[in-house]
């Protein structure tokens, strides 16, 4: 079932601004209408009322009442506004159909007696305004229709109307503007993303538009950099592993083949069992190697955390690893500071933690000569408990030491001049010290070689 493309981000700014526009508008202009008609008619009303009181002035002061009369109906009918005289006897003098339904005759008759009246009724089906003074001895009425009062009104809202239209597509221009100038960054980094995700690693996108927008492009660029610094130094560790891989496999192919052929001598297949044993052990332990990292790096690698001695920890390590020593000539000290007890109990697995010692053993040993020492120590401090492994061999670099638990880089570095492994059991070492909640750090050792460092959280408090 295909899906109907969704609108785009400019689309919807431009829809966006469409709408408040017109919402704007519309609001505007009926608040605008309504206050123009209303300031209008409330300003008519007044004027009215003025007219109303000049007009009953003019009647009563007049020298001929008749003509005056006569005077002040054309001067009113000019403004359009009705006129219409109230006799003594309520009676209406020159009225049309208007000023003759504008008042009642009760209405009249107070007129007469010296009320002024102010009304807006419905007379006729006509809405109008309604003003009447006594004058005279009997009375005025005059009666203005709200459509002529609101007929310079609507030639106002008009061009209310329009100043708001023209608002409104201004309004709409400018979100289109917007929406562009967010738009075409974002398009350009969408383009950029696709292209990494098809295995392009050479993209670049120029950061511009609002500032997050061009944060997201700097974002992009920074990925495209990192994923090609990353994929590098995976094939550099590919070349590295198959390098490792080849050159026991092919002293295995070519001693396999020496025996299948019965090319060597009876005397020497001890020495070439020995050699393929010994090539096949390096290959065991390299492939067993990718494996640890393949389950560091997945989800489902199991660390049990309990409180655990690493005193004990470390004196079952030490009793494996002295003999080791012994055998390859390496003087092995075993160096604990603290009474025991709950000095040394940590929140850890004792399992994995033994895997780190054996590793950092492990690479000491592969790197000491013979007669030099090796330190396996122990103490407490008072946020850790520290395991420390130092060697009299070579040791490290100032530059190396920022390095030192990447994959294959100090491998790659000191290949072919001093003692390597694989290049991994470094990085499976500090792999394993992250799971573990601890921290690791290498430096130099008294011993003249590397100190490796494991800073462990405690366990319990010596209270």
């Amino acid at each position: 079932m295909s899906r109907r493309p969704a609108l785009g981000l400019a689309a919807r700014i431009s829809l966006v601004g469409l709408a408040v526009a017109a919402v704007t508008a519309l609001v505007a202009g009926v608040l605008a209408i309504n206050l123009v008609r209303t300031v209008n008619e409330s300003s008519a009303r007044s004027t009215l009322g003025r007219l109303a009181d000049a007009t009953a002035t003019t009647v009563e002061r007049g020298v001929n009442p008749r003509l005056a009369q006569q005077r002040a109906r054309r001067t009113l009918q000019a403004v359009k506004v009705q006129y219409a005289f109230i006799a003594a006897d309520g009676a209406l003098t020159a009225p049309d159909r208007l000023t003759r339904q504008a008042l009642s005759p009760a209405e009249r008759q107070r007129v007469v007696e010296g009320a002024s009246l102010s009304l807006r009724r419905t007379v006729l089906g006509n809405r109008v305004l309604v003003e009447a003074r006594p004058a005279g001895g009997g009375g005025v009425i005059l009666v203005q229709r709200r459509a002529d009062v609101l007929a310079a009104t609507n030639a106002v809202i008009r061009r209310v109307v329009l100043a708001l239209f023209v608002a409104a597509v201004l309004a709409v221009a400018l979100g289109l503007l917007v929406a562009y100038r967010i738009a075409a960054p974002l398009r350009r980094t969408a383009a950029a993303a696709h292209a990494l995700a098809a295995g392009r690693r050479d993209v670049t996108v120029e950061p511009g538009g609002p500032a997050e927008v061009a944060e997201v492009g700097v974002a992009v660029n920074t990925l495209a950099a990192a994923l090609s610094h990353s994929e590098a130094r995976q094939r550099e560790f590919l070349m590295s592993v198959s390098h490792e891989l080849r050159t026991p496999l092919t002293a295995i192919t070519g001693y396999a083949e020496a025996l299948a052929d019965s090319v060597i001598a009876p005397q020497d297949v001890a020495a070439a069992g020995g050699v393929l044993q010994r090539e096949s052990r390096r290959l065991e332990r390299l492939v067993a190697d990718l494996l640890d990292l393949a389950r560091l790096d997945a989800d489902e690698f199991r660390v049990d955390i309990t409180a655990v001695d690493a005193g004990s920890v470390v004196r079952d390590a030490a009793a494996v690893w002295s003999a080791r020593c012994r055998a390859a000539g390496v003087a092995f000290r075993l160096d604990v500071a603290g009474a025991g007890g709950t000095d040394f109990v940590v929140a850890t697995d004792a399992g994995r933690l033994r895997q780190v010692l054996d590793g950092l053993l492990e690479n000491a040993l592969r790197v000491t000569p013979a007669g030099a020492p090796i330190v396996l120590g122990l103490r407490r401090e008072p946020a850790a408990v520290v395991l420390e492994v130092r060697d009299g061999g070579p040791g490290l670099r100032e530059e190396d030491l920022a390095v030192a638990f990447e994959r294959s880089v100090l491998y790659e570095r000191y290949r072919g001049v001093r003692q390597v492994g694989t290049g991994l059991g470094l990085a499976i070492v500090y792999g394993l010290v992250g799971r573990l909640g601890a921290g690791i750090e290498a430096g130099h050792a008294a011993e003249g070689g590397a100190r490796f460092t494991v800073f462990l959280p405690p366990g319990l408090d010596r209270g």
